[in-house]
């Protein structure tokens, strides 16, 4: 007969009680209570053969829990003769244990008719393995109303498998008494109950905090599933000591999955060769995800071959991810053949980023009719980049509204350069508030390119600088001004220049000379003519022409007129006029009308 519940007695009475397990070595203490227990036993004889029928019934207990079937019936047999409960309801355990059922049964039903509160318990076990729910129902109930913990567990998991509302009660009388599987599903069903519900609902954070009483419940009585239970709320809730405590705990136990969790709570502390450790056995008892934790800690070793074979392993413990990071080894080598292969096989098997990486793949050799339908398979199971990759699609196709449309989906799941896309988007349909809107989230985000717009729309709206009484300038720090200097910060060569000029309007010419040169230094040429143009002022117009150089040998009209003024006063009429020319070449207009009167200027006094 199948154990109910998580290694609890089957048939549990005041005297038949499963004995604990020993070494195959005995200490002192243990000697002594061997000896007791036998002069117990000749006590318990004596008085059975004397005719005490409780010593009868509790001899054939003793001889029942030691295994001596043959020796323990005809005592028990007689004792459940002479009327004694106990006896009739583990003479039930021993016929069971030799195969008769249905005898067994028999007994148990006279010791639960005569009280037993274990026999209506393993009665209603025996009419439950026979499909008669309503007799088990009945028997397991006698026993649950009459205080037996295992028949209060018995019957709520009954009334759960039926889905009867009933069963939350009962498991919960057996979790008080202590009966750790009922306290871990009694957490499980309070769990799943706070997940199901907002977050908003003060009930839902009851059912939460109850839940985890009872997984702490469960896990101190030895419960491993409710150790790794409560060492995720922990490591959740950022409590990672007491965590990795319960993760060690269920993982001693054989839990793999906590074995795996605390590999990863070591890894983060930065402890990887302990780490690897824990992820080795868990891996070796059939853990995917530990699999391809080993097998993402040798491909940063640059050891492929080992990670190779962890991934595989990971696949053949039926974890999709081994297939999508074989992929990921393969690309990463260039076995583009190889790569495609395995990304199909994680994405037919519903692997989003595997659909998503095999799109990718599809679409740089070429194919984008096939990409399509796994960037679309990918985003509709929720992958937030194959969102964006089918909006740069369709915008590569001149496909507006429906690039649109992906980019805003990937920006409501927080893809931030989708919403700097959206962004864009509305500033060039006038639709401005929106347009900050989604600026704000990408440059949040951490978009360089969002922080800069953001700062246009800003810095467009901005009013006037207000005046001192006395006419001196005010200045006051704008949000436009903070939006600019985040983005120039981060590399953004037309902040830099932008946040430059706001330096200089306002007098620091040492900030501003050093973002004009950041930005020159990273190509920009506006930011390369306005240190030529800051370091003339200063009177460095030889270090100036430098910059004015290099920007207008990137194509900067004004620069190119620069040089054509100061060769010109330098008395190098050639050089004067190579570069005006050139700027009437690179323009604009303006630019180009002035650099033109100079270079036929120059062009007169070289014939002259």
């Amino acid at each position: 007969m199948d154990v109910m519940g998580d290694k609890a007695t089957l048939f549990e009475t005041g005297r038949f009680v499963q004995p604990s397990s020993r070494e195959d070595t005995e200490t002192p203490d243990e000697t002594g209570e061997i000896a007791d227990e036998a002069a117990e036993e000749l006590r318990q004889r004596l008085a059975a053969e004397a005719g005490d029928v409780e010593a009868m019934s509790v001899l054939g207990a003793m001889l029942l829990r030691r295994g001596d079937l043959d020796g323990a019936e005809p005592h028990l047999r007689a004792a459940t003769a002479a009327g004694d409960r106990a006896a009739a309801n583990n003479l039930g355990v021993l016929l069971h244990q030799r195969g008769y059922a249905d005898e067994a049964a028999g007994w148990w039903r006279i010791a639960a008719v005569a009280g037993s509160a274990a026999a209506a318990h393993a009665l209603g076990r025996h009419h439950r393995e026979r499909g008669d729910e309503p007799a088990a129902e009945y028997w397991l109930r006698q026993s649950a109303e009459q205080g037996h913990t295992l028949g209060a567990y018995a019957l709520a998991d009954l009334l759960e498998h039926r889905g009867d509302a009933g069963a939350e009660r009962w498991m919960r009388v057996a979790a008080e008494r202590g009966h750790r599987e009922a306290a871990y599903r009694l957490a499980r069903a309070l769990d799943r109950r706070a997940a199901g519900e907002s977050d908003g609902d003060n009930g839902v954070h009851g059912a939460a905090a109850e839940a985890e009483q009872w997984y702490r419940q469960a896990a101190a009585r030895g419960h491993r599933r409710a150790a790794l239970h409560l060492g995720t709320i922990l490591e959740r809730r950022g409590e990672l000591r007491e965590a990795g405590r319960w993760y060690l705990t269920s993982a001693k136990d054989g839990e793999a999955r906590a074995a795996c969790a605390l590999g990863f709570l070591l890894r983060d502390a930065g402890d990887t060769e302990n780490a690897a450790v824990w992820w080795l056995r868990a891996a070796q008892d059939g853990d995917g995800n530990a699999a391809n934790a080993l097998g993402a800690l040798h491909a940063e070793r640059g050891e492929t071959q080992t990670a190779e074979r962890w991934y595989r392993a990971a696949m053949d413990a039926g974890d999709v991810n081994g297939a999508y990071n074989l992929g990921l080894l393969c690309a990463e080598q260039g076995r583009t053949p190889q790569a495609e292969q395995w990304y199909r096989r994680a994405a037919y098997a519903g692997h989003r980023e595997a659909a998503n990486a095999l799109a990718i793949l599809l679409l740089q050799g070429g194919d984008q009719t096939g990409a399509e339908p796994w960037f679309s398979k990918a985003a509709e199971a929720g992958s937030v980049d194959a969102a964006f990759n089918l909006g740069i699609l369709h915008a590569g196709r001149g496909e507006d509204e429906a690039a649109l449309r992906w980019y805003e989906r990937a920006a409501a799941a927080g893809h931030t350069e989708a919403a700097l896309q959206v962004g864009m988007a509305r500033l060039r349909a006038g639709d401005e508030q929106e347009a900050e809107r989604h600026l704000r989230c990408a440059a949040g985000g951490g978009s360089a390119e969002a922080a800069y717009r953001l700062a246009t729309v800003l810095d467009a709206r901005r009013p006037p600088e207000p005046a001192h009484e006395l006419g001196e300038p005010v200045h006051r720090r704008s949000e436009c001004e903070e939006w600019y200097e985040r983005a120039a910060s981060q590399g953004h060569r037309r902040a830099q220049v932008r946040v430059g000029m706001l330096a200089a309007a306002r007098g620091d010419v040492v900030e501003a000379a050093r973002w004009y040169r950041e930005a020159a230094e990273a190509g920009s040429r506006n930011g390369a003519f306005n240190l030529g143009l800051l370091l003339a002022r200063e009177g460095s117009e030889p270090e100036a022409a430098v910059w004015w150089q290099r920007a207008a040998d990137a194509g900067h009209g004004r620069a190119a007129l620069r040089l054509a003024l100061v060769y010109a006063r330098r008395g190098e009429l050639a050089e004067g006029q190579r570069w005006a020319d050139r700027a009437v070449t690179l323009g604009p207009e303006s630019v180009a009308e002035r650099a033109a009167r100079l270079r036929d200027a120059l062009r007169q006094e070289l014939s002259a």
